[in-house]
């Protein structure tokens, strides 16, 4: 088989666990060779992006429920068709699907996703006035219970606005960082090997755009640590923080480790940070951060659940700051983490809150007197964001929100985002002398 088929090999398979076991697709993507990894990425998320609307116009095409590998075909041969116009010719798209499905499945399987194809081929004008004229959340490929949600809350104006965003493929960013070189300076640097990246128009001064196709880890300055791989909306959480040299910081959900690494480098050498997670797989990137950008000898890299763990785990030396980036329901990132939608409900809202809640609620436990926390999301719901803080607030009578940062897509053309400082406050009874 050549590449393209191949490809489509491997996008079948991280389909097909997909939708029977709900494995996040990022960690399937591990296996596929480097030089395929590119197209192989685009052709999952963008299916996954757009699963309820490539259901909604292939449906009339299949009257029994398609086996193994077929429906995962049948989706990204249809996303091909209709989402990816002009990426691939349509014939290429068709027969190379098809020959993934035929060395999975046999030949059967094969021929009754070819029909499929075909029909959606022959009647693409007819199925995309269909999908137009659909209601959002079906053209927009979102859960009925989540664009509800949001047109109660923001409007039906925005709910429209940020399923869009939603569908759009996600930029590539890279961020400043203390140390290194502005924004201007990045960009020169990347024009003289030929990069036409751009200031990102939302955050001009701390953020770049990469032409999409860029591998940035190429790119030069990316091994010495000049800039971090990032959406700027995940700096407002760092700024909050207000770290300062001589700080003791606790990043007490740090894995991948970006926003580690942006409150190392603010140490200047002097203090340090404990970075944990409660996932050991979730370690190697951090420790990749922690190396590449020279903070071994700052960043204490640690496995511990930020709901449990106490001062005795630390040597009862408590924290200056700490960063809670807690486990959120990614609604602020649908555009990167496109399977994130389809685990929405608000059950699943209700369990997320409860582990957000103890996780702030520990590290209160934590933190040094007159000391900060910092909570944040990529969420847009109320119950993970101002809930949460305000029930944090009802009960600990000794904080006081100082500042929050809030972000809804697709205002300043970055990811949604929420954070807020909360500061402890110790009050002192004066007695009679």
């Amino acid at each position: 088989m050549d590449d393209g088929t191949l490809a489509r090999v491997d996008a079948l398979r991280i389909i097909r666990d997909w939708m029977e076991t709900e494995e996040f697709p990022d960690r399937n993507m591990a296996g596929v060779p480097p030089f395929r990894r590119g197209f192989v990425m685009d052709l999952v998320y963008t299916t996954l992006r757009h699963a309820r609307a490539l259901d909604f116009a292939t449906a009339p095409f299949i009257r029994s429920e398609p086996q193994a590998h077929a429906m995962p075909a049948v989706l990204i041969g249809a996303c091909q068709l209709l989402k990816m116009d002009g990426n691939v010719a349509e014939h290429a798209a068709i027969h190379a699907t098809v020959e993934a499905l035929k060395s999975l499945d046999g030949e059967w399987a094969a021929k009754f996703v070819n029909a499929v194809l075909r029909n959606v081929q022959r009647q693409k004008s007819e199925l995309l006035a269909r999908l137009a004229a659909a209601p959002l959340a079906v053209r927009e490929s979102h859960p009925d219970e989540q664009v509800e949600r949001w047109t109660r809350r923001f409007g039906a104006e925005r709910a429209a606005a940020i399923c869009e965003w939603d569908n759009m493929p996600a930029s590539v960013t890279v961020v400043t960082v203390p140390r290194g070189p502005n924004v201007k300076q990045v960009l020169k640097i990347f024009a003289q090997v030929g990069v036409d990246a751009t200031a990102h128009p939302g955050f001009p001064d701390e953020a770049v755009n990469i032409p999409h196709g860029s591998k940035v880890e190429d790119l030069p300055g990316f091994e010495q640590g000049a800039f971090a791989i990032q959406d700027p909306a995940t700096l407002a959480a760092v700024k909050l923080l207000d770290v300062k040299p001589g700080m003791r910081v606790l990043d007490a959900c740090a894995a991948p480790g970006g926003k580690t690494v942006q409150a190392a480098l603010r140490l200047n050498g002097k203090g340090g940070v404990v970075a944990m997670d409660c996932w050991r797989d979730r370690l190697p990137p951090l420790e990749e951060n922690v190396a590449r950008f020279g903070l071994r000898h700052v960043v204490e890299i640690e496995v511990g659940d930020a709901k449990r763990v106490s001062l005795r785990d630390f040597g009862n030396k408590s924290f200056d700051r700490i960063l809670l980036d807690v486990p959120c329901s990614n609604t602020g990132v649908q555009r990167r983490r496109a399977d994130s939608r389809w685990r929405f409900s608000a059950e699943r809202l209700g369990v997320l809150a409860e582990t957000q809640s103890a996780i702030l609620e520990n590290a209160a436990e934590l933190l040094a007197p007159g000391g900060k926390i910092v909570y944040s999301t990529c969420s847009l719901e109320e119950e993970e964001n101002e809930g949460v803080v305000a029930g944090f607030l009802l009960r600990r009578k000794n904080f006081k929100k100082e500042n929050e940062w809030v972000n809804v897509p697709p205002d300043r053309e970055c990811d949604g985002a929420y954070a807020a400082a909360l500061a402890r406050q110790d009050f002192q009874i004066k007695g009679n002398k």
